[in-house]
């Protein structure tokens, strides 16, 4: 089973919650693989402190000229819709980090003088945290486009027998997409304040489009109003726990350490979460 952690703001309590569950269900024994497709700003691996195993450079295929001069037709320029290319007299210009990979351009060269090269973009990481298997992507700095390593990243999870929790960018953009669009099960972390609930109604709204159940967990739950929670009931998204605030738990996530060895309320509402979501994923199958 695939549950994606995710948020519509950053913040919120994702990879707390994403780690932390990694930590709890590795240690009653399940079978478990901590996913952090958040490849822009990955962190899991500061709580789990995983022994990296393995890491492989991730590349993306793009365009270039394979003779010494282009005959100038300009097709490629022509039916790239990214931009990503412009015919210059003689010769072609390929922005790497807009092109989108497609193909079109060389399919659309009348004299075949295109091809396809290799281009790394970041790193995959794979490991083990414990007893539950780490899975990491990292993008290059200065790269734009996030989205195919993710991808990648989510595509090594297909071990149906294993709990994978994938802890998702924040947000609603197309990194977040590629990360949940897969899951059967997206759990939104989510915070009683207006940002929170604003970026929620937009997780919420993405999780519909894409057609995956929803479920919500209410982080800092006892700092705000009820409006999160009356939202919740409304659009009957099952709210699987409350965590109250605690300056452990805070402390606990500045030090980079789980908090569930520390902070007794937080290991009993997290104890709650993590049954919850089990019994919903075994309604939902």
């Amino acid at each position: 089973m695939h549950i994606a952690v995710a948020s519509g703001k950053g913040g919120t309590g994702k990879t707390l919650i994403s780690t932390c569950l990694t930590h709890l269900w590795s240690n009653q024994g399940h079978p478990v693989t901590y996913v952090d497709a958040d490849v822009e700003a990955p962190n899991g691996h500061l709580f789990l402190k995983p022994m990296v195993r393995m890491e492989t450079r991730f590349k993306v295929r793009v365009p270039a000229l394979e003779k010494p001069r282009c005959a100038g037709h300009g097709k490629c320029q022509e039916i790239c819709a990214f931009s990503a290319i412009l015919s210059a007299k003689g010769s072609v210009i390929v922005f790497n980090e807009l092109c989108h990979s497609c193909g079109a351009c060389i399919l659309a060269c009348p004299e075949q003088m295109l091809v396809e090269r290799e281009r790394e973009i970041g790193t995959i990481s794979l490991g083990k945290a414990g007893s539950a298997d780490f899975l990491s992507g990292r993008l290059d700095i200065g790269e734009a486009r996030a989205t195919p390593l993710i991808e990648a990243v989510v595509r090594r999870t297909n071990d149906s027998d294993r709990i994978v929790i994938i802890d998702a960018p924040p947000g609603t953009s197309c990194s977040a997409m590629a990360a949940v669009r897969n899951a059967d099960l997206l759990l939104l972390v989510t915070e009683p304040t207006p940002f929170g609930m604003h970026d929620l109604e937009l997780a919420v709204g993405m999780g519909r489009t894409l057609g995956i159940n929803l479920a919500a967990v209410i982080n800092r739950a006892d700092l705000g109003d009820d409006r999160v929670g009356a939202y919740l009931r409304r659009e009957s998204i099952p709210m699987l726990a409350e965590i109250p605030f605690d300056r452990i738990v805070a402390q606990a996530y500045a030090e980079a350490c789980s908090p569930i060895d520390r902070s007794e309320s937080f290991s009993k509402a997290l104890t709650t979460l993590g049954d919850r979501v089990l019994a919903t994923m075994g309604e939902a199958s």
